[in-house]
């Protein structure tokens, strides 16, 4: 665990920081969009190693009856990052003009983000490896087949799970707290200054929800933070999306509630760590979570997309759908 863990981060910072210093492209002609490419397709690869890997190692350094609440603050701390970055992009935006954020100052947050990435690369020197695998080395119980090939065979049911679980996450995520903002500014013409407060009050909210539906998962199990959740979920964005024609002075409390109750997504990582036999953990939950985060996550703004042109009410259809899959599961 350890050790992936630690090449996750490298292969993400290094990158990061490579698409800092790229030469441009009246520089070095197509190579400079084929040399972007590559580093966005290396670090995509390494995400998708890093968020599974960082829940299934913290969950294995927890007793059984906190993993809800361990996964939960991690995902605080991952969401945090998307508000760091919108804030971030806002600063580079204030403080430079366009024409220099074309020009160079678009090159700040991968220089500050590839150095950062390296400093946790030489902070994960001091970890250790988790008591579950450690125990399972030393029992010499790993599976000695292809891991995959054992999920593949023996878990099938859980990886069905997992992909479904994938879904309600990137559905509360993709649409709800990342697209709901360019969403305002388009098609409701809501200003990009307000837009973006309301967006980040709802991930305050939603790092709040994260935590409390960890806890919950622990005390009632995910089936019920899962009903409970994804009812409530559904109502709040239906109610966002329908008052925002009339009725615009709703849009900070009802996203904040909403962006409270996409916190239930803490039961997907909770299911997932815990549907899988721990010598093939790693396996069968990155599998699952990539397949189905770039299948369904990827195809989401495409779906949601579609639905807008029969109505605004388009991204709370979506995310009605996805929810009663969710309280089906729960």
């Amino acid at each position: 665990r350890k050790k992936m863990f630690t090449l996750s981060i490298f292969l993400m910072a290094l990158p990061t920081l490579a698409i800092g210093l790229l030469p441009t492209y009246a520089q070095v002609g197509l190579l400079a969009p084929a040399l972007l490419l590559l580093m966005r397709i290396i670090q995509g690869a390494a995400i998708g190693g890093e968020v599974p890997g960082a829940w299934i190692f913290v969950a294995e350094h927890v007793p059984a009856k906190r993993i809800g609440y361990a996964v939960g603050v991690l995902s605080v701390g991952l969401n945090l990052g998307i508000l760091l970055g919108s804030l971030v992009a806002t600063g580079i935006n204030g403080a430079y003009s366009p024409e220099q954020v074309a020009e160079y100052a678009w090159r700040i947050p991968f220089l500050l983000g590839g150095v950062f990435g390296l400093m946790s690369v030489y902070l994960r020197r001091w970890l250790h490896e988790t008591p579950v695998f450690a125990e399972l080395q030393q029992r010499k119980a790993l599976s000695r087949d292809v891991p995959l090939r054992t999920v593949l065979r023996e878990s099938r049911e859980s990886i069905v799970l997992s992909m479904l679980m994938t879904w309600f996450l990137s559905a509360g995520v993709v649409v709800v707290i990342l697209m709901t903002p360019a969403l305002l500014q388009g098609v409701y013409h809501v200003a990009p200054k307000v837009a973006l407060q309301a967006n980040s009050l709802a991930i305050i909210s939603m790092a709040l929800g994260l935590v409390i539906a960890g806890k919950l998962c622990d005390r009632l199990g995910a089936g019920r933070v899962l009903v409970v959740g994804c009812f409530g979920l559904m109502v709040t964005c239906w109610a966002l999306y329908a008052s925002l024609a009339g009725h615009p002075q709703w849009l900070f409390p009802l996203y904040m509630l909403t962006g409270l109750f996409v916190g239930t997504v803490t039961a997907a990582p909770f299911v997932m760590v815990t549907g899988f036999p721990a010598a093939v953990r790693f396996s069968g939950l990155s599998f699952s979570y990539n397949l189905a985060y770039a299948v369904l996550g990827g195809l989401s703004p495409v779906f949601v997309s579609l639905l807008l042109k029969e109505s605004p009410m388009g991204p709370a259809y979506y995310v009605a759908l996805v929810c009663v899959m969710g309280m089906g599961v729960g």
